[in-house]
């Protein structure tokens, strides 16, 4: 393509924000003085009630940090977050209900995409944000103040509690005494009963209460806006929202606390059956563009991809439409490297299932995939990530397309700001993102951020081996790329140098392990750069070689314990099987022939199993002393960690392994022989408890074997795959 994207290296490039950029700032609210403090006992979504009494585990805010605060501590002007669950105190001749004017809240909450991967997919500052933090739209009638209002609540004690758990014939029998009860404001925060019965998820009390109350009742907002359904929403339960909309068809448009609709709470919170029944029960006509973005991000952020496919094929031109914080979807997909294949974590098993052929249904059209019946639970789930991994992939080759269509400048603008998109995704390691970019959009690979780096830069200094394996994939243009120095005249083989971040760096086991995986790196990247760059100096008179030896120092010493404390243990248990075997061959079972000085039970198949297993142990565990006392007496030099430590700690292991096992198979041996036949109901159960030791140790050890025959023999494959894809 002909078309060319503005240079990326200008001023502008200071307005960039990295996808670790602190979520939200702390707002704090100040308590006006000579207050007596008590808890509300309702009033938003997230109230304490809700979240200790009604609300599942799963809706109660996973990221907040303050919890089970107890007010009662609290001085007079003393601060505590937005996020905490303060909802209404009183004095001692008014009632004080927080107002958000009281509240110093930013208007710019921030959208889930700025947090980590390792945090929790909602943050406090979204939920309470269309929770408790809104002035109410609608004012309470008839409300009652001082004294006469606290009477009139405590008058539906008995209604509130009936309606939490779900006990019909309780409220039945209190709506029939008191008839005004139904539609009236049971608490403080002005919650219906119906508002509280879709909190705590009673369906079946939900159901009868709506078949007693008016369309309009079903409207009634608490004090910071939300309607029942808005509840009902958050919960997560269709057969909760159903009967209200049924009767109520304008309730899924009635706005909640900051404006926000049901449907969109119900994506905020991830819950994906309510979202479809909203999305199909709201008149999307009536939808706002804003609301349409807050719906695909939302979507997006939650991991609902069906959802976010049918928003953005019904409404194209929010491709490039941003959210409050200036983020496209694009954008924020390039933050979740869980919604790529290249971002997970696979097993063996995993990797067979993905390898297979798609058995199921709609996973690029926005439909929900139809999994096959004879799945197993765990199969089924494989294949409800593979379908959700490739809705995303699908999603973004949309959102893509809609974004070359706009000119140069616009594209430019969008890929820059308010964060570098290829560079999100490149240090992420989501190759798959950055190659449909590239695929429709070669000159990408030239861009470079605020420091000169490529992406090629990125994937070497955050050790993402997927995106530095495209380097092969574009000829001549690797040696170019290869050259290019930052503002510290640091080189592509010094950011190979540098330590790799811990996250990357806690993929391997060990420090040993760590450390070979660094000199892969090294030594790989060393490959592609010219020689002069071995010995280029960076701003601060290092080499490649010097700046890896100082940044990898530490790490060469916990190899070194690692690696020592390893064999010196083993080499104990090997030494214990030598002597045992070694005198074990002198020591026949069975005694010997007086006259021949052969072995009595020579002629036994048993006695065969005996000496064959003895020898074997003895010569295993013997091999083993050795493979272990050169490790502890190695030098530990850095190449040494590449193949010949690891080597030896491979063929220690292994003969360790079969020396433990050869071992218990003279024991079994020499078992029947002394018994013999007529006691074989003794040698049996015997034999059988014979094989708890090898099993023990082949569980304690394996893991470890496994992860050191896979670094040391499947290396080749971690760089220049066989297939191309990229081109």
């Amino acid at each position: 393509m002909a078309n060319q994207i503005p240079e990326d290296n200008d001023t502008s490039a200071s307005m960039d924000r990295s996808y670790h950029d602190i979520c939200a700032k702390e707002t704090t609210c100040t308590f006006p003085d000579k207050l007596n403090h008590e808890s509300s006992p309702f009033l938003g979504i997230n109230s304490s009630v809700i979240s200790s009494h009604i609300l599942p585990p799963e809706m109660i805010n996973p990221c907040s940090s303050v919890s089970n605060t107890h007010y009662s501590n609290f001085r007079p002007g003393q601060t505590v977050s937005n996020s905490t669950s303060v909802l209404e105190m009183h004095g001692n001749d008014a009632q004080v209900v927080f107002d958000p004017s009281m509240w110093q809240i930013s208007a710019n909450y921030p959208s889930m995409s700025q947090c980590t991967e390792g945090d929790a997919n909602l943050t406090a500052r979204q939920v309470d944000a269309f929770t408790n933090l809104s002035p109410a739209t609608v004012p309470c009638s008839g409300e009652i103040s001082g004294e006469r209002r606290g009477n009139s609540l405590r008058k539906y004690v008995d209604l509130y509690i009936a309606a939490l758990k779900g006990d019909w014939a309780m409220a039945k029998e209190f709506l029939q005494a008191h008839p005004e009860a139904l539609n009236a404001r049971i608490t403080r925060g002005s919650e219906t009963a119906l508002h509280i019965a879709a909190a705590a998820r009673n369906a079946s009390f939900v159901e009868e209460l709506v078949t007693l109350m008016t369309p309009n009742d079903l409207a009634l907002q608490n004090t910071v806006g939300n309607t029942a359904l808005c509840f009902a929403a958050a919960s997560g339960i269709i057969s909760i929202a159903a009967p209200m909309v049924n009767k109520n068809r304008k309730l899924p448009l009635i706005r909640g606390s900051n404006g926000a609709l049901p449907l969109y709470m119900a994506a905020l919170l991830g819950h994906k059956d309510m979202v479809w029944y909203l999305y199909k029960t709201t008149d999307r006509e009536d939808l706002t563009r804003q609301d349409r973005i807050m719906l695909l991000i939302a979507a997006i952020t939650s991991n609902l991809f069906d959802v976010a496919l049918d928003v953005i094929q019904r409404y194209p031109e929010l491709a490039l439409d941003r959210d409050e914080n200036g983020d496209t979807a694009l954008h924020v997909l390039a933050r979740k490297p869980s919604a790529f294949l290249s971002g997970s974590q696979l097993g063996i098993f995993e990797r067979c299932i993905y390898s297979c052929p798609d058995s199921y249904q709609g996973s690029a059209t926005g439909k929900d995939p139809k999994i096959p019946r004879y799945s197993i639970l765990r199969l089924k789930v494989i294949y409800c990530k593979k379908a959700m991994q490739t809705q995303a992939l699908e999603l973004v080759r949309q959102l893509w397309h809609q974004v070359l269509l706009e000119d140069d400048l616009a594209i430019g603008a969008l890929i820059r700001f308010p964060s570098r998109l290829l560079f999100i995704a490149a240090e992420l390691g989501i190759v798959e993102f950055v190659i449909v970019l590239i695929q429709s959009y070669p000159d990408l690979i030239w861009k470079v951020d605020d420091k000169c780096r490529s992406i090629f830069h990125i994937a070497v200094e955050y050790r993402q081996e997927k995106i530095f394996n495209l380097i092969y994939e574009i000829g001549a243009i690797k040696d170019l790329i290869a050259a290019r120095k930052d503002e510290h005249n640091t080189n592509l083989l010094h950011l190979a140098a540098k330590l790799a971040p811990p996250n990357r760096l806690n993929i391997d086991s060990g420090a040993a392990l760590q450390l070979r995986r660094e000199l892969l790196w090294f030594k790989e990247v060393e490959k592609i750069v010219q020689p002069l760059y071995k010995q280029m100096k960076d701003s601060n008179g290092r080499t490649p070689g010097m700046l890896f030896t100082e940044e990898h120092k530490g790490l060469v010493c916990e190899g070194e314990k690692w690696m020592k404390d390893t064999a010196s243990s083993c080499m104990v248990v090997a030494t214990l099987i030598t002597t045992v075997m070694f005198a074990a061959a002198f020591t026949v079972p069975g005694g010997d022939n007086d006259v021949t000085g052969s072995p009595i039970f020579l002629s036994h198949l048993s006695f065969l199993v005996f000496a064959i297993s003895d020898a074997l142990a003895l010569f295993s565990s013997a091999t083993s002393i050795l493979m272990f006392l050169s490790i502890v007496t190695s030098r530990y030099a850095e190449e040494d960690f590449l193949d010949s430590l690891p080597n030896r700690l491979i063929l220690g292991l292994a003969t360790l392994f079969i020396s433990i096992a050869t071992m218990m198979v003279s024991f079994c041996a020499t078992i029947f022989i002394v018994l013999g036949r007529g006691f074989a109901w003794v040698a049996l159960p015997l034999v059988l408890l014979a094989g708890i030791p090898v099993t023990l140790f082949a569980m304690l050890q394996f893991p470890l074997f496994v992860d050191m025959l896979s670094h040391t023999y499947r290396s080749s494959s971690l760089f220049r795959p066989r297939s191309r894809l990229l081109f």
